[in-house]
This record gives C-alpha cells, structure tokens and sequence, in this order.
C-alpha cells in the first residue's frame, strides 16, 4: 500500500485525526501542544499519530495536504489546518461545530494504529 493509500485509509477511519509530533500527553513542540489544548478544552476525541514514529507518513503528509508543516488536523477526511488556523477557529466557535458534526461516534483519544 502507498504512502497516500494509508493515509486515506487512516482519514477514513477516525472522524478527528491530529498528525503532530509527539503524543497529546507528550508533546514535541509547542504548536502541537497548543492544538493538542484546544482539542482537550473542547473535549475532543481525537485520534493522533506521531510523525516522528513514521517518517513515510510525515513526508507523505506534506504531499498529500499540500502543507508543509505539523501539527496537521484533519476532520471528516478534511485538512482544517494548523495551529494557528485551530486557534483562531476554536477562539471563533467554528472549531466547536465543526468537531460536533464529526466526533459523535469517535471513542476516547486513541494513537492510530491502536483500538480506539
């Protein structure tokens, strides 16, 4: 399977999937942990995978989305952004809709890959 078919695939599996570096409990970078705080101050369920865990998925990432940067959040199959883009999203309540539509069958926060 290529790189962009395991990618579909994990889109098409969780319904809020934050590829970022690191876990949400520990996370790599500031801007990951930032988006990781607005997923959980919404209480998100989210399902996450650490780029730094698969280096094909975190180039892939950057070919597939057309953004060259991590953390990326996908909601319904759909780039929603960045860090910036989920802060101002959630500072707007944008970010809150959007997430309600598609976490209501998502279980707890889950590494993809893993039962969630």
């Amino acid at each position: 399977m290529d790189v962009n078919d395991r990618i579909r695939n994990q889109l098409d599996e969780y319904p809020v999937l934050l590829y970022m570096k690191g876990t949400p409990d520990f996370p790599q970078c500031g801007f990951s942990a930032q988006t990781v705080a607005v997923l959980r101050a919404l209480n998100t369920k989210f399902a996450y995978m650490n780029i730094f865990e698969d280096p094909e998925i975190r180039e892939g990432l950057k070919v597939y989305s057309n953004w060259p940067t991590f953390p990326q959040l996908y909601v319904n199959g759909e780039l929603i952004g960045g860090c910036d883009i989920a802060l101002e999203l959630y500072e707007s309540g944008e970010l809150k809709e959007i997430i309600d539509e598609a976490a209501a069958g998502q279980s707890d926060a889950a590494e993809v890959g893993e039962p969630s």
